[in-house]
């Protein structure tokens, strides 16, 4: 440490000896199937969050998720379920207001094989979600009951949210992000590091998922081909335009086909799936429209009608101004307390995107250092969950004595 305070080096031995704890809950939490289309679990879990975040003094409410309709596999609409979500309110009259968000769902649905906890090595946590984001969660826990209990916390307001669908794109859950952000200044997003060594993302591209339902002619394949309209062809012919768009600030990604039938059907439906990644604003308008030439040019040749659904749910995050500055801060924070953070651009998104898009200055990567996400092999460097917690409780404290001012270097 070279230059903390003395106010501020005595809140933080709150969290001297918050190892234990933080570990134990994390264990607790970790043993809670949450995967996004689990909706009991997810319940469970949100009530477990409420006890543990109720004696910070906020008003905290569940939030019913926004309708979301999803297409099937013969391109049939349907209502899609999602979890309520937690939101929980600090309300001072503050001049600043920090949002502060994580989620509780995961990629691990309940019938998953990935369900315990084993430890790889000493100190290597492995299990579900105990990187993402079960262990961010604590850190922002941890990190508020430190700031909560130090002399720094009638100057700054603070809000929650815990959604319950963030690895599906938080479509249930983006209205009350959106709302959230518009009373906020400030972003404070505790996905793991994006690196083992804390390395934290800086710009991040967008992200759009999207179904075209193409609606073709049945007709039959030896009497009658020439009556039909080939719904697979129209669709393959809308994948090869698709592919033919990528480039080195767009990626797009088409993952998946249905349709189709028996070998003397000439197919009358499919449905396309694809993921576009856009780096920047104009990416995005640029495909957007794109994807709507190509749809009109498709149907015309084929003279099949073809219905979209989806949207860009994570709008790109440059790295401006104004975000370059709250990550100056943060640096300089972790510099006080040993640590030198740096960052990188990446292609992965969350909702820091969100938070960006709605306007605030954001961090999305404070929660805990860990890797392999995603996968049965996620773990969790359990040396890490004090350290970000101290690093979240300073910077806290650093915004409300005033170190950042909400504009742009």
């Amino acid at each position: 440490m070279t230059r903390l305070t003395d106010a501020e080096a005595g809140a933080l031995a709150f969290l001297d000896d918050a190892h234990a704890p933080m570990l134990a809950a994390i264990e607790s939490w970790a043993a809670i199937n949450t995967g996004s289309r689990n909706l009991m679990g997810l319940a469970q879990y949100a009530d477990v969050l409420s006890e543990a975040f109720a004696p910070l003094g906020g008003e905290i409410r569940r939030v019913p998720p926004a309708p979301v309709e999803a297409v099937d596999a013969a391109g049939r609409t349907f209502a899609l379920a999602h979890g309520d979500n937690l939101h929980i309110v600090m309300d001072r009259p503050a001049n600043k207001r920090v949002l502060l968000t994580g989620h509780m769902d995961t990629v691990f649905p309940a019938d998953h094989a990935f369900q315990a906890l084993r430890w790889l090595a000493d100190g290597v946590l492995n299990g579900p979600g105990v990187a993402d984001m079960k262990g961010g969660i604590a850190v922002m826990l941890w990190a508020l009951r430190c700031f909560e209990a130090s002399p720094f916390a009638p100057q700054l307001g603070w809000e929650i949210v815990l959604n319950s669908d963030e690895e599906v794109s938080s479509l249930g859950s983006g209205a009350l992000l959106a709302e959230t952000g518009r009373r906020c200044q400030i972003g404070l997003t505790f996905e793991p590091s994006s690196l083992p060594d804390g390395t934290l993302a800086g710009a991040r591209r967008g992200s759009g998922n999207f179904a075209a339902a193409v609606s073709g002619l049945a007709a039959h394949a030896g009497r009658n081909p020439e009556e039909g309209r080939n719904a697979i062809i129209a669709a393959a012919d809308l994948a090869l335009r698709l592919d033919a768009m990528k480039g080195p600030t767009l990626s797009v990604n088409v993952a998946k086909l249905d349709g189709g039938g028996p070998n003397n059907v000439v197919p009358d439906t499919a449905v396309l799936r694809w993921n576009m990644r856009p780096s920047t604003f104009e990416d995005q308008h640029r495909a957007t429209h794109a994807v709507a030439d190509a749809i009109s040019a498709v149907a015309a040749a084929h003279d099949v009608s073809i219905q979209l659904s989806g949207s860009f749910a994570r709008p790109p995050k440059p790295m401006d101004a104004h975000q370059q500055k709250l990550f100056d801060l943060v640096r300089a924070c972790g510099l006080d307390l040993g640590l030198d953070i740096g960052w990188r651009d990446t292609g992965g998104v969350c909702d820091g995107n969100n938070l960006a898009a709605a306007g605030l200055a954001v961090v999305d990567t404070l929660g805990v250092r860990g890797g392999s996400i995603h996968s049965d092999q996620e773990y969790l460097l359990t040396a890490s969950l004090v350290e970000r917690a101290r690093l979240s409780a300073l910077i806290l404290m650093r915004l409300a004595q005033g170190a950042w001012d909400g504009h742009g270097a």
